[in-house]
């Protein structure tokens, strides 16, 4: 049986928009705001799991929102002078600079345009794991094509790029996960939020449910390799929880999604942690050079930012503002910061939906549609409990 939940976090609008949500195909599902450094809503319903239901403990796969963490990850280096945007990331890692990606950037790799988006193809679930073999065999792989020509998107190796440059220029060289812990998620009071689950937290995680079967190219089979597909088969492992994998392996809950956020919309600082400068957050809202190409592996159109997130324009859930940024996860866990009203949001869930198959019920409504507008409502000035408060520099 659910937890009672707390009334400061509880609200009606929220309430009925998850039971419209499940109505719409949904199973279980979380959802959590922040509103400056206030958490304004904490909510659940469904089920992890057959006979288990979704509470304030559950855990969920985040997936590709793991990129933002691992994006935000690589912009603290930046933020201390350890790493330049526009160098090579042959220059932090000698041995990646072969095979013509000796001119691939750090700015190319963050926008996915890096032309290196494949995945050795004898790749597994225990080699994911791997962290040594999976850096050693993408150094050696080809690029598709020249850099900063093409979006192509990094669907795995995005994040042990970046994972293996944050190492590199890390001066106590922590493997990655400790890096995120004692960096991003500890000094930030996020207790749910991991890139290699601990073992003991491994019950808590609820099971994702398909079909999930996304369109299918020859790049995309280039970056998706077939023992290794995004979706249900792959994510309900327990080694894929466990292991470090971080464009791919996070694991948390909706309120450890919402505040990692928060701190992005509160210009780079939660509380009295400052992990990034208001500049340079707000220089993530610009657009990567041809954003409007269709990207090759996901055969659609991106707006991706400099800063390596996603940025509003076309996504229903997330709204229209000018300065969102957001990142999914494959199957529709969303995280997002508003960086113009401070509005932070996590939504974590264990249906995973592709485009074609995130309408039921009626066939008209995105599930999360809904959810998206009373966010937003109960967000907006004069509906805030508490208010926002903007944070001095």
């Amino acid at each position: 049986m659910n937890k009672r939940k707390d009334p400061k976090t509880t609200n009606d609008a929220v309430e009925m928009a998850l039971e419209s949500a499940v109505e719409l195909g949904e199973i279980g599902i979380q959802v959590a705001a922040y509103v400056g450094d206030e958490l304004v809503i904490d909510s659940w319903t469904g089920d992890a799991r057959t006979g288990v239901a979704v509470d304030a403990a559950t855990l969920f796969p985040v997936l590709s929102v793991s990129k933002a963490v691992t994006a935000v990850a690589l912009h603290i280096q930046a933020e201390r002078g350890l790493v330049d945007y526009d160098a090579p990331v042959a220059l932090y890692w000698p041995e990646f600079g072969v095979k013509g990606k000796e001119h691939v950037t750090i700015l190319h790799v963050l926008t996915h345009q890096s032309g290196v988006p494949g995945m050795p193809p004898a790749t597994t679930p225990e080699l994911m794991a791997n962290w040594d073999w999976m850096v050693n065999q993408l150094a050696m792989l080809d690029p598709l094509c020249p850099p900063g020509t093409k979006n192509t998107y990094a669907t795995y190796s995005f994040g042990w790029i970046l994972g293996e440059v944050v190492r590199r220029t890390d001066p106590m060289h922590r493997p990655f996960d400790s890096f995120v812990r004692e960096e991003i998620t500890e000094p930030l009071g996020i207790d749910d939020l991991w890139i290699g689950l601990p073992p003991a937290q491994e019950h808590r995680v609820a099971t994702l449910v398909g079909p999930f079967e996304q369109p299918t190219n020859s790049m995309r089979k280039i970056a998706v390799p077939d023992r290794v597909p995004v979706g249900p088969d792959l994510f309900n492992q327990a080694i894929v929880h466990q292991a470090c994998i971080p464009s791919a392996s996070g694991i948390a809950n909706a309120r450890a999604v919402a505040r990692f956020f928060a701190m992005l919309a509160n210009g780079g600082r939660l509380g009295r942690v400052r992990l990034l400068s208001e500049s340079r957050v707000r220089l993530f809202t610009t657009l990567r050079p041809h954003s409007y190409d269709k990207d090759d592996i996901l055969d659609d159109v991106a707006l991706v930012g400099n800063g390596g997130l996603w940025l509003s324009g076309r996504d229903p859930v997330v709204g229209k503002g000018p300065n969102i940024l957001y990142h999914t996860g494959g199957g529709g866990t969303y995280g997002w910061a508003d960086l113009d009203t401070r509005v932070a949001v996590g939504i974590c869930h264990n249906r995973m939906f592709t485009k074609a198959t995130a309408h039921a019920g009626d066939g008209t409504k995105h599930p999360f549609s809904e959810l998206g507008k009373a966010i937003r409502s109960v967000a907006a000035p004069g509906n805030r409990t508490p208010k926002a408060r903007a944070l001095p520099e």
